[in-house]
């Protein structure tokens, strides 16, 4: 590979990323507050926001969704969410900082955790058919091909 190029894929990989760790900053956050609100306040939250669209049309699409969601949003899912954002969240920031440091194990552990990531968005999308998911799971995979060039690159700099 050209130099030239190496130093494109290295910029490309460094913005994924840095991309990567704010979304796992976010997830992270996003758990601990989840830990901390209660399902009730959740909902009284939901219905604040949507009241007024409601009022105005109340056949609102996401709307009448937001509101039926939080009602039904049990502690049980509360506690998985919240689980699920924390550790998510907290290991792709591990692996980020791995990354950013250059550390030889983030490559491949990255390249194992965002793996199992897609398998598992994947998953949910068979039940859930977000398309957030999917968006998320081929950002994943661009970033992984981005992990492999850079992982390749570093061991052909460091090899004797």
């Amino acid at each position: 590979m050209k130099p030239a190029d190496e130093h494109r894929i290295h910029q490309l990989f460094e913005v994924s990323v840095w991309l990567k760790g704010a979304h796992a900053l976010i997830e992270a956050i996003g758990g601990v507050l989840l830990y901390l609100v209660t399902t009730q306040t959740i909902a009284s939250w939901v219905n604040m926001f949507t009241q007024d669209e409601l009022v105005e049309d109340p056949n609102d699409f996401i709307a009448t969704h937001l509101s039926r969601m939080a009602a039904e949003f049990s502690v049980a899912s509360k506690q998985f969410y919240a689980f699920y954002l924390l550790s998510h969240g907290l290991i792709k920031l591990l692996l980020v900082i791995g990354l950013l440091r250059g550390k030889l194990w983030s490559y491949p552990a990255s390249l194992v955790a965002l793996g199992a990531f897609m398998v598992y968005q994947i998953y949910r999308y068979s039940y859930t058919y977000s398309p957030g998911l999917l968006v998320l799971t081929v950002f994943d995979a661009i970033v992984m091909w981005l992990i492999w060039q850079e992982w390749k690159t570093v061991r052909r700099h460091i090899a004797p």
